[in-house]
């Protein structure tokens, strides 16, 4: 065979065949369309929601802050509780009941005036849109088998470009500016949880939740490439390796707030760069994610190769943190060369993340328990978008460069931590990395 073939077989289809034919077949197909339509609507809500909250509502900026960080506490605990469910409850049926649920908080939101009345109803509408996550990355473990790095490469893309064309949107909402605009865009993301709804009855319940038991107790088979080898028993709170992972998930997470809070937050105070490269970061993130995540997902494929893609998460991470550091100096285009060079990066360590983090998640947790598992890793996401931020604001950047230079270090380090630790569990030994690759 020719040179020229072999790299276009190792390439693979593009990012439109395969959306087209995913792993899974037709029941993936139409659960990325149900993804696609449930961030479009995310994304009306993250740029309405808070403007919402102000001049509808007419709550202050305090009260907002604390609706918002009660919601995201509750929303911590939306993992775990899916994946018990899930081991319990047909995963399709539960992710249908996620969806609706999410409409009935938000069409009490349109309903409820008051600090008191709109915290718990927000609260409930985060717990939902947690467990609705986890019990996705649940459908896509078990409808897409091994090929579920490549699954939630496209789920990424699909996510992305719903959420962007949410965004979008929404931009012409809140540039009319009205109270019918702004209850139009809230309406506008109860709707799509409807559409998401349908589009889940459609599908069929993947293969293995009849023999997939999310127990509390008793003995189950350790992760070790696909949950075979020695014997842990308690569930995922009495694992302490895997809690350990979990742990050390929650700062491989925090590329989402440097994006979302850090870079713009950094540039507005602590830089020379034009305020109207803000939204330029928002761009870069959406279009990389949806034109490279699914190459990328190619380097995370496998026990061995996702542990190596922690490492590089890090120096990636450590890289925009310095780039960061140094953007306080020099003039307002220099500053802002260099702030678009760290959201570069930081979407670069995003595409590592996303699909090594769900791998090792994945990879680490008994076959047989897999639900219970990942329901407690996805916690880490919750609560680094929970603690992220105030990290930011009151440490990071109270420090000035240096603590960005301090964040990057740590990260990186605790990359490394993390990489061992996987490849330790996994087997990945000197004399075990070949014979991995082996089986995979």
């Amino acid at each position: 065979m020719r040179r020229g073939e072999t790299r276009g077989k190792e390439r693979g289809p593009g990012l439109m065949a395969q959306l087209r034919d995913p792993p899974g077949g037709r029941d993936a197909r139409i659960m990325l369309l149900a993804l696609a339509v449930d961030r479009t609507g995310s994304g009306l809500w993250a740029a309405s929601s808070v403007l919402y909250l102000t001049f509808v509502t007419h709550l202050s900026a305090q009260q907002i802050g604390v609706l918002l960080g009660v919601a995201g506490v509750a929303g911590i605990a939306g993992s775990p509780l899916a994946g018990r469910l899930a081991g319990r409850f047909p995963v399709r049926s539960l992710l249908i009941g996620c969806h609706l649920l999410r409409l009935v908080t938000l069409v009490l939101v349109l309903v409820c005036t008051g600090f008191d009345a709109l915290l718990p109803v927000v609260a409930v509408t985060y717990l939902g849109d947690r467990a609705a996550k986890t019990l996705e990355m649940l459908f896509a473990t078990r409808a897409a088998g091994e090929r579920r790095a490549a699954y939630q490469a496209l789920s990424r893309s699909a996510a992305n470009a719903g959420y962007g064309v949410g965004a979008g949107i929404a931009a012409i909402g809140l540039a009319v500016g009205t109270t019918g605009a702004y209850r139009v865009l809230i309406l506008g993301n109860a709707l799509s949880f409807v559409v998401a709804a349908v589009l889940v009855w459609r599908t069929g319940e993947p293969s293995g939740s009849a023999v997939e038991v999310a127990r509390s107790g008793g003995a189950a088979p350790a992760a070790r490439g696909e949950g075979k080898g020695v014997v842990r028993g308690g569930g995922p709170w009495r694992d302490r390796g895997y809690l350990g992972f979990v742990l050390l998930d929650i700062p491989m997470n925090l590329d989402d707030s440097i994006l979302a809070v850090g870079l713009p937050l950094w540039l507005v105070n602590c830089t020379s760069a034009p305020h109207a490269l803000v939204p330029a970061f928002l761009v870069i993130n959406t279009v990389l994610v949806v034109v490279l995540q699914l190459s990328v997902s190619k380097r995370a494929e496998g026990p061995r190769r996702a542990a190596r893609a922690v490492l590089l998460y890090g120096v990636l991470m450590l890289a925009c943190c310095g780039f960061l550091a140094v953007a306080t100096r020099g003039g307002a285009w220099a500053a802002g060369a260099v702030l678009l060079a760290a959201a570069l990066l930081v979407t670069l360590a995003e595409l590592m993340r996303s699909v090594s983090s769900w791998e090792l998640a994945v990879l680490l947790a008994p076959q047989d328990a897999r639900a219970a598992y990942l329901g407690v890793a996805g916690m880490s996401q919750s609560i680094q978008k929970s603690a992220g931020p105030p990290l930011l604001t009151g440490v990071v950047m109270a420090a000035g460069p240096a603590g960005w230079l301090v964040l990057g270090a740590a990260v990186a380090g605790l990359a490394v931590v993390q990489s061992r630790a996987c490849a330790r569990r996994l087997g990945l030994g000197p004399a075990r990395a070949g014979a991995a690759l082996a089986t995979k």
